[in-house]
């Protein structure tokens, strides 16, 4: 007999995977893959590969779960999390988490964050990123605007890239204060006193225009070694920022001790952090106040909660890195309800006029007053993709569609046991 609450097409303990399909779309708001896992019962999952990421991250992973029941989240998870690691390397991972997360919510009738543990929350407290301006009262003009569609909490760059063409601002090597490839600690590039003066400057008349109401963070501060961050972050401390973001190199725990005790501001990085355990240096070394997984890397919903419990622990809170489609977003959001301790959520597609109709069956637009509305339908919530408009923002590069059969992945084998 069926259960009330399971659809009658849908027996979730006869559920197998039957296939893996992809879309690479762009600009929304940037380059990126969806995947789409299918079943015997017609039931299908959606997740996104991390912006920027290979597709082939997902697409490896298929021999590996094509047979297994879907709901089995964790047991899949465990089966796969090997595959993955910091930043893009671990999108394919995170993506069909998410996916099994849809499918499962589906399966039984739920929304994913039941399968999480329920919620905190009923709507979710979103960050707008808006692109620099190179003028401070420009820039503040800007936020202002975000601050009149409803945002409550703000997000802009300050760094290296408004000194770069100010004689005097900045003392570098050659060729390092373009190079994008050497780590802050390793490229001898000093802000001058003058260069410190100029980002005064800027951020005073960011705050002369939006005032201290609503909660501002900074980020992109450039490729600067620690002695020139403490330096700025001295500087930046009277403006009372939400956080300064990535300063340095996530990986250098000791360099972030020494920067939060040089600085009053709250320290935030871990977009590029995979798996709880990534986290774990930071957070017994009080070395953040702030962690800032991006789920699409940190291994999909039930990790970042883990990841957030973790967090809370040793009394730091969870903001969420997001530059993604609709789908990466809602399974931020589901998460973002299940942690106790979450923040605020990023979004970074605010000046993409088509982002919210990419999937039908939810509020139009997603982001009202601030918040996403934590959807009460099953998985991540949306009824299905626009299968039009997304077709229209294919990627030329790369322009599969979910038509496009991937049977060429079905058998990809190798000894993948991890110990003798």
């Amino acid at each position: 007999m069926d259960h009330p609450n399971i659809s009658t097409y849908s027996h979730p303990s006869r559920l197998r995977i039957s296939d893996m399909r992809i879309a690479n779309i762009v600009g929304a708001p940037f380059r990126s893959t969806i995947i789409r896992i299918d079943t015997n019962q017609g039931l299908s999952g959606y997740g996104e590969v991390r912006d920027g990421a290979s597709a082939s991250y997902a697409l490896m992973l298929k021999s590996r779960i094509l047979g297994e029941n879907p709901c089995n989240v964790d047991k899949i998870f465990r089966k796969i999390k090997q595959f993955g690691h910091h930043a893009r390397q671990a999108g394919g991972v995170a993506a069909v988490e998410m996916a099994l997360m849809d499918l499962a919510g589906k399966a039984y009738g739920v929304p994913a964050y039941q399968l999480a543990g329920g919620k905190f929350r009923d709507r979710i407290l979103c960050y707008c990123d808006t692109p620099a301006e190179r003028d401070g009262a420009a820039m503040g003009r800007r936020l202002q605007e975000r601050m009149a569609a409803g945002y409550k909490f703000l997000k802009m760059d300050v760094g290296i890239g408004l000194l770069r063409d100010v004689p005097g601002a900045l003392s570098a090597p050659p060729g390092m204060v373009e190079t994008t490839h050497v780590q802050h600690p390793f490229t001898g590039i000093q802000v001058t006193p003058k260069g410190v003066d100029i980002l005064v400057e800027y951020v005073a008349a960011v705050r002369e225009v939006i005032g201290y109401s609503v909660p501002l963070a900074a980020d992109h501060f450039g490729h600067i070694g620690l002695e020139s961050c403490i330096r700025v972050g001295q500087a930046l401390d009277r403006f009372c920022l939400a956080w300064y973001e990535d300063m340095l190199p996530w990986q250098y725990t000791d360099q972030y001790v020494a920067l939060s005790r040089a600085v009053t501001t709250p320290l935030c990085t871990g977009e590029d952090i995979y798996l709880k355990e990534g986290f774990k240096p930071l957070l017994e070394a009080r070395a953040v106040a702030i962690i800032h997984p991006d789920l699409a890397t940190s291994g999909g919903i039930l990790e970042t909660k883990k990841i957030g419990d973790l967090a809370q622990e040793h009394g730091v809170a969870m903001a969420m890195h997001m530059a993604a489609s609709p789908i990466a977003t809602l399974a931020s959001v589901h998460c973002a309800a299940a942690t106790e301790n979450f923040l605020v959520l990023e979004n970074h597609a605010s000046d993409v006029p088509w982002w919210d109709d990419l999937v039908t069956g939810l509020p139009k637009p997603l982001v009202q007053d601030g918040y996403i509305a934590v959807p009460e339908t099953p998985g991540l919530g949306f009824a299905d993709i626009n299968e039009e408009l997304f077709r229209e923002h294919l990627n030329p590069a790369a322009p599969i569609f979910f038509d496009t059969p991937t049977d060429a992945w079905d058998n990809e084998r190798s000894w993948d046991r991890l110990w003798s």
